[in-house]
């Protein structure tokens, strides 16, 4: 008999019992519909967490003041040192794979303007920071090196910030706004940049330069942390060598010593946020993934009563010809078929609640191809696997003893 007629012959009888079908095909249908849904936003999270982080600046390194060892074996965490000073920032500046670098040091105060006020983070820094970060000025300009040498009293304001005390799509330039008991001028508004890798909201914050908040503000004389941009991205590891032996040279730190800061770069907070999203979204998938083994266990038993039911047909053929091989090949071919089928549809509904949920919920859905071409090879398998058994069990059926079968 030709593959052909075999596979016709299947989907005869498939036919036949077409709600029974439809009901074998459900379990891989949600089986496969949720592994592509969950995938999708697992990926599709990973990417956007991708992007928000990057988004925080051009190949930039981060240097925090590290531990300290206190007596008794007591040690203190990330930035429990006070050893970040801006003249770091000056053995820096001139090293070879270094292209822009910013001192950073942040307090929070109420801004007020006339009869409105508004809580916000300031941070302290220098001329570099919109370079390093990207993050063009919508308004006005940055503040000058100038402003920085004489700790002037001036502020650039975060989009937020502006839209909250002048109101919005206003240019607050050349206004005055009060920190604490100082006046300052605004110079300048940033562009909206949305919210960092960390989930704190960029644009609700303000810039003044680092000596007027060291010396004006808080009085404090170490550095929270410096911002470096490398001159590309394949400099980024010679950037972070060159930096450690700096510090450490300007840090009088011996052969041996540990290191009293830390140098932290995008890649591996990327790495930290996307381990855990990719954790979950495997074991999101992992559980999915225990549906398709159910569609296929599914399967199984009713190729197995499909089997039963037909005892008579299957002896009949097989008397008057049929080779055990086409009755397993029709049989497997009709476990194949339900499996295939369900699990195109599967996909197509996954892709519906994904995009669902990426238009209507405003969450991020991304569905790979390679999980598509895994989903259809994974229900081809299922079918072929839970499928053999029935097959074999009707192959090997005597037909003597099947057309006597009631």
């Amino acid at each position: 008999m030709s593959i052909l007629m075999t596979i016709r012959i299947a989907l005869k009888a498939l036919a036949r019992n077409k709600l029974r079908t439809g009901l074998t095909m459900l379990g891989m249908i949600i089986g496969v519909a949720a592994v592509i849904a969950m995938v999708a936003l697992g990926t599709g999270a990973r990417a956007m967490i991708e992007d928000q982080i990057r988004a925080a600046g051009t190949n930039l390194i981060t240097i925090y003041a590290g531990s300290f060892n206190a007596p008794g074996g007591v040690r203190g965490g990330i930035g429990t040192s006070v050893r970040l000073r801006p003249e770091d920032v000056d053995a820096i500046r001139d090293l070879p794979a270094v292209q822009y670098i910013a001192e950073s040091v942040d307090t929070r105060a109420q801004m007020i303007y006339g009869n409105q006020n508004w809580n916000t983070r300031i941070e302290g820094t220098n001329v570099d920071l919109p370079a390093i970060r990207s993050w063009p000025v919508k308004y006005g300009s940055f503040f000058s090196e100038e402003d920085v040498r004489a700790a002037t009293k001036v502020v650039v304001l975060g989009s937020n910030v502006a839209d909250t005390l002048f109101g919005e799509n206003v240019d607050p330039t050349d206004m005055q706004v009060r920190l604490r008991n100082h006046v300052f001028r605004v110079v300048g508004v940033m562009t909206s940049k949305g919210s960092s890798g960390g989930g704190m909201n960029m644009d609700d914050q303000v810039f003044i330069p680092y000596t007027t908040l060291m010396k004006k503000l808080t009085g404090q004389q170490y550095l929270s942390r410096i911002y470096v941009s490398a001159i590309s991205a394949d400099h980024m590891q010679p950037a972070i060598q060159q930096i450690t032996e700096a510090l450490r040279a300007a840090h009088n730190l011996a052969p041996g010593e540990e290191d009293d800061f830390i140098i932290q770069t995008l890649d591996d907070i990327v790495a930290v946020r996307t381990q855990a999203t990719t954790t979950m979204t495997n074991l999101l998938a992992g559980i999915a993934g225990v549906s398709l083994v159910v569609g296929g266990i599914g399967i199984m038993n009713i190729m197995l009563v499909s089997v039963t039911e037909r005892t008579r047909e299957i002896g009949l053929r097989l008397a008057i010809g049929a080779r055990s091989f086409d009755v397993l090949l029709q049989f497997l071919i009709e476990a194949i078929v339900i499996s295939i089928v369900g699990g195109g549809l599967g996909i197509g509904i996954g892709f519906l609640v994904s995009e669902f949920l990426r238009i209507y919920q405003g969450m991020a859905a991304t569905i790979p191809l390679n999980a598509v071409l895994v989903a259809v090879m994974f229900s081809a398998a299922v079918g072929i696997f839970f499928g053999f058994y029935p097959a074999r069990k009707a192959a090997n059926l005597d037909p003597i003893v099947a057309l006597k079968y009631e």
